[in-house]
């Protein structure tokens, strides 16, 4: 508080006080003292909190012109476009210009000739047998597929 008394100016103005004033009415002295330093201290803090509120409402202020700002300026139609476009793709943020992928051909169109008809029981029979013959008895499926070298350890 008060930076340029030291320990030994304190102790003169104590004397000094104890002095002047004189030891009956000392204590009388320092509670007057305090008080006065408890109400400057307060309005201090008033005064703090006033500027802190005027601050806050200035900041509050101007955020709602930029709320409002906002409001004239964006419509619902513009972020609804926004959120419709489509997502960028590697090669754009690359800069590379991606390569057209290699359309499908058409497809191409033959005659529809009428099929002559089977019974059922014959398309059956045929699934059955062809099943049969892709698949020997007591070969697992995956028998053809070359097995995997490993190396010892």
């Amino acid at each position: 508080m008060l930076p340029s008394l030291g320990f030994n100016e304190i102790v003169i103005l104590g004397i000094l006080a104890l002095i002047v004033v004189g030891p009956k009415d000392l204590p009388l002295l320092f509670r007057k003292i305090g008080r006065w330093t408890a109400k400057l201290r307060g309005m201090a803090q008033e005064f703090r909190t006033g500027f802190d509120e005027l601050a806050r409402q200035a900041e509050l202020d101007e955020l709602k012109r930029e709320v409002d700002a906002l409001r004239r300026t964006t419509s619902l139609q513009e972020i609804r476009n926004e959120l419709t476009k489509p997502l960028p793709t590697l090669e754009d943020y690359a800069g590379i210009k991606s390569q057209p992928a290699i359309p499908a051909p058409p497809p191409i169109e033959t005659p529809a000739l009428e099929a002559p008809v089977e019974p059922a029981a014959d398309v059956e029979a045929e699934k059955a047998a062809d099943e049969g013959a892709a698949k020997p008895v007591g070969v697992p499926e995956h028998a053809d597929v070359a097995p995997i070298a490993r190396s010892a350890p």
